[in-house]
């Protein structure tokens, strides 16, 4: 577990109003803790992006047929109509259970250190892999989902064109590849990047001087990098742990998957990129005011209340990381076989 070099940090200097930035030097100062969005796509580990995996991979994206019921796909919970999740509180899977967590957004998620908030997947191949199989989620088994996958001929024939030369194409492993490659490609570009890439004019006088707000009271030191967060691992609460409704105590965090003592209630630092669109907000998705959750932060992260007005600014910069996302097209699936299994609802 790392501490934030910020936790004692003080706002006392910053005022209710603050004077004019200087907009180049700002910029100057954002380019030390931020990175645009690439003009490219994103290479991956162990995994070539090619078109005809991104084909593949946004077929299975959208195919309800992963999961046992074949009710739910993994736009199910990352929505890409909807800022890249569900906008509930936790998912609702297999048997309308529900999840334990706030589904985090797809978009732009290439660029994390882990995924989930515990960053129990290194990268996401892994992460696609999980909720297929969870129980509470899409229920499912990698040979169910191979069977499912070989029972279409079109399946088998796009699972050829994207992994040439291998005997036997159809596979988990595959499949997983597939989908990193398709969200490899959901990139949004935002005002906040063009400004970056030196349009100081792509953000207004709120946003900049929220931007300047941003990196002076220390949230900067957690929210960095090209995703404006999404690596590192914190405690939620350094100088303030939140109450129970914000900060269960049953879901000690990364603790669950280190069982270090000092992990219990850290997370990775989430990515604020479209972080407007995203509520509810927080691992326990119970805040559903994107001010609320900045003046949480504020408390918990930094020991200090920001007022409204600072609050308001901080906002209007994160608005600013609202990006333009890609076109997507919806598919047209593989048709069913009599060999295809048959949904089951079974909860077990």
């Amino acid at each position: 577990m790392r501490i934030p070099a910020f936790a004692a940090a003080t706002l006392a200097g910053l005022l209710a109003t603050t004077a004019p930035v200087d907009a180049s030097e700002l910029r100057q100062r954002a380019l030390e803790q931020f990175r645009p969005l690439p003009s490219t796509l994103p290479a991956v580990k162990d995994n070539r992006i090619t078109k005809e995996k991104i084909e593949l991979g946004k077929a299975l994206f959208f195919d309800p047929r992963l999961s046992a019921s074949g009710v739910f796909s993994c736009n199910s919970c990352h929505n890409l109509a909807t800022g890249g999740d569900d906008n509930l509180p936790t998912s609702i899977g297999h048997g309308w259970q529900k999840g334990p967590r706030n589904a985090p957004t797809v978009f732009n998620a290439v660029f994390n250190e882990a995924q989930f908030w515990d960053g129990r997947a290194a990268d996401l191949k892994e992460q696609a892999k999980g909720p297929i199989q969870a129980s509470v989620e899409m229920a499912n088994t990698p040979e169910r989902v191979v069977a499912t996958l070989k029972s279409m001929p079109q399946y088998v024939q796009w699972f050829a064109a994207a992994f040439p030369g291998e005997k036997d194409s159809v596979t988990f492993d595959n499949m997983a590849k597939a989908i990193e490659a398709f969200e490899a490609t959901l990139l949004t570009p935002a005002p906040f990047d063009a400004y970056l890439n030196g349009d100081e004019e792509s953000l207004t006088p709120a946003q900049k001087e929220g931007l300047a707000l941003f990196m002076d009271t220390g949230c900067v030191a957690c929210h960095n990098g090209v995703n404006v967060g999404g690596h590192g691992y914190y405690p939620f609460g350094v100088l303030q742990r939140p109450g129970a409704e914000v900060l269960p105590e049953t879901d000690k965090g990364r603790f669950m998957v280190t069982r270090t003592p000092g992990d219990d209630y850290v997370f990775r630092a989430s990515p604020l990129r479209n972080i407007a669109l995203t509520a509810p907000y927080f691992h326990s998705g119970q805040v559903w005011d994107l001010r609320q959750a900045v003046a949480i932060m504020g408390t918990a992260q930094l020991g200090q209340e920001l007022n409204d007005a600072q609050v308001e600014r901080i906002v209007a910069f994160l608005e600013s990381l609202t990006g333009t996302p890609p076109t997507v097209v919806y598919p047209i699936l593989p048709p069913e076989t009599g060999a295809t299994p048959r949904p089951t609802a079974e909860v077990r």
